[in-house]
């Protein structure tokens, strides 16, 4: 008998759910909480926790929204879903649709999805569909699509999906016993950051467990809730953040502000090299994932911030798997012999 069954039986009375519904899920949830003292060294931190929301089935932190929205949408009767998606969203609900036996529709920006993401979205047999435009032109397009024909929307302005993403801050709150005093993660269509916050004041009204300070952190070329205007051609390499009107961009200021927290930007520069940083460490995570470090980084740097004292969660939303960029090329292969090694080992 498995003692975790998914987030859903976990924390059900703390979910807004359709009385009765029953679970449809793939035992997400219950990602690890990894220090890394070396960053907290770096950053002047008290404590560095990293939640690795990779380990997640569908390799990213999209599962947790998505079993409560498909669990909700099969409790209805719905026979299909659909999504746009700059990747992540995709696998996750096509995942969560088999396991419900829905049919499943992703919209696409053509060229602009990381392949792992896309070969999990096929593999789970949804139907993908690219378009020449943007992932904000596709959300368009499936809203216009869900208000004329019987197909629920589980993009993130489904509120279901906000109930189940905010199971990582319960989570969180249980690891330490009470909220960090930070809290720092990626920011694209802005429903994490707004669930986040909607699960540590949860918590802190439920069981007094204290509420963190929000760093949420967007790319430079796609950081429109830190520029306060839509970008029309959002453009960095952390393609799960590449969105240039967050539909939950309101709250999610408003998330940052009441926490006395902020939204940030940082260079694809900066993002690559807190990944390198995350790897060389032993978390492998994707672009997007690595730009909470990046900003808190970026903050402490320029004297913005200081975490003297502090203990600092650092959200990572996504494996490395579902975006592998890398450093560079392999070196020449070089003879099968052991001279040739040795030779290679003193280079």
């Amino acid at each position: 008998m498995r003692s975790w069954a998914g987030i859903i039986e976990r924390y059900r009375p703390y979910l807004d759910l359709p009385e009765g519904a029953s679970p449809v899920s793939l035992y997400e949830g219950n990602t690890p909480l990894i220090p890394l003292p070396p960053l907290a060294s770096s950053l002047g931190a008290l404590e560095f926790w990293v939640k690795f929301e990779g380990l997640n089935p569908t390799g990213s932190f999209k599962d947790r929204g998505m079993t409560t929205a498909v669990t909700e949408a099969a409790a209805r009767g719905a026979r299909a879903v659909i999504c746009a998606s700059t990747g992540n969203t995709a696998a996750s609900a096509a995942a969560y649709a088999a396991r419900a036996g829905l049919r499943c529709v992703v919209l696409l920006p053509a060229g602009n999805v990381a392949a792992g993401k896309l070969a999990g979205a096929r593999a789970h047999g949804a139907e993908v569909i690219q378009i020449q435009g943007s992932f904000d032109r596709a959300l368009d397009l499936v809203l216009e699509l869900a208000e004329r024909r019987p197909i629920q929307l589980v993009n993130s302005l489904n509120p279901y999906r906000l109930e189940g993403q905010k199971t990582a801050a319960f989570e969180i709150c249980e690891a330490l016993g009470s909220a960090p005093d930070w809290l720092t993660l990626p920011v694209g269509n802005a429903g994490n950051i707004t669930a986040h916050w909607m699960g540590f004041r949860q918590f802190e009204s439920e069981k007094g467990t204290g509420l963190p300070k929000l760093l949420g952190v967007q790319a430079e070329g796609a950081a429109p809730l830190v520029h306060g205007r839509a970008v029309p051609h959002p453009e960095t390499i952390a393609s799960a953040i590449r969105i240039g009107r967050p539909v939950r961009g309101e709250q999610a200021l408003q998330a940052a502000g009441e926490s006395g927290g902020r939204i940030v930007a940082v260079t694809d520069h900066a993002i690559l090299a807190a990944q390198r940083d995350l790897a060389r460490l032993g978390l492998w995570v994707e672009p997007a994932s690595a730009a909470g470090l990046a900003g808190l980084r970026s903050e402490v740097e320029a004297g913005r911030l200081s975490l003297l004292g502090q203990r600092v969660v650092c959200v990572c939303t996504g494996h490395g798997l579902k975006d592998p960029v890398t450093d560079g090329e392999l070196a020449p292969p070089i003879p099968a012999d052991a001279g040739a090694l040795e030779e290679a080992l003193q280079a």
